[in-house]
């Protein structure tokens, strides 16, 4: 049996003076999001958020990419018993909607991404206050074409960006480029590879620089869009349970078996 890794092992927390560098950890799995990752990256942030001497955060991934999204394997191929007794894929205590919305001190955190974002990778990058991103990185709402509610990322794509593009990549499912999300907005800051760490951390520097508090007013009025966006893609979607579909099934099932899905029914 294989020993699940601590906490601070699959996030790990580091900090220089008022900057504190969290690294999600799990290269192996290209940072893909199990219950067990999230967890520890909520715990991270409230240390974070709890910590006197620190003001701002980034946030990054080891190893090839920032992170592949949700780990399939574990979330999205429970058995029917679990996804009803859950209400969806996520675990109890373990829903990506909560990693950034529950805060004391609503300290600004910004995304280091690099490889690619996807899925819950993707939201979760979205979620932070700035973003930092390399030329090349890829992107995708793998929500859309793995047959779940999609509605959640539109809105934060929305809130970041041009409202057309953020409903073209929510409704097709496409890939998109960090080349084409900075020029719709959704990204800040478009940094050569290999450069995102150096540009994340003198921007962190620069934001620590302010008075913390007027900067907390700022973050703590952003998160309050976001948790309002989070509430409303629930109301909308939850009743729909897309998580029980036969669709979202076959989805999921294709994905692990490496083949094509079979013709949706939309059931």
């Amino acid at each position: 049996m294989t020993a699940t890794p601590a906490a601070s092992e699959l996030v790990l927390y580091q900090r220089e003076g008022p900057i504190v560098q969290l690294t999600l950890n799990r290269p192996d799995k290209l940072n893909a999001f199990s219950d067990e990752l999230v967890v520890a990256l909520i715990a991270a942030l409230r240390r974070f958020d709890t910590d006197d001497d620190a003001l701002v955060a980034v946030l990054s991934g080891s190893g090839r990419a920032f992170s592949s999204g949700a780990d399939v394997q574990q979330r999205q191929l429970r058995t029917r018993e679990e996804l009803k007794a859950l209400g969806g894929p996520e675990g109890h205590g373990a829903r990506g909607a909560d990693i950034f919305t529950h805060a004391t001190n609503w300290k600004p955190v910004i995304g280091a991404i690099h490889g690619y974002a996807i899925g819950m990778g993707l939201g979760v990058a979205l979620s932070t206050d700035q973003l930092v991103v390399e030329e090349g990185t890829r992107f995708q709402v793998t929500e859309t074409p793995r047959g779940l509610s999609p509605v959640r990322y539109g809105y934060l794509l929305r809130a970041r960006g041009i409202p057309s593009f953020a409903w073209d990549v929510t409704l097709t499912g496409r890939w998109f480029t960090a080349e084409e999300a900075h020029r719709a907005g959704v990204v800040e800051h478009l940094v050569p590879a290999g450069t995102r760490m150096e540009h994340a951390m003198a921007l962190a520097r620069k934001i620590a620089a302010n008075p913390p508090l007027s900067v907390r007013a700022a973050v703590r009025a952003r998160r309050a869009e976001i948790e309002e966006g989070e509430r409303k893609a629930s109301l909308l979607t939850d009743p729909l349970k897309l998580h029980l579909t036969d669709d979202f099934r076959e989805s999921a099932r294709a994905f692990t078996e490496k083949r094509a899905p079979k013709p949706y029914t939309g059931r």
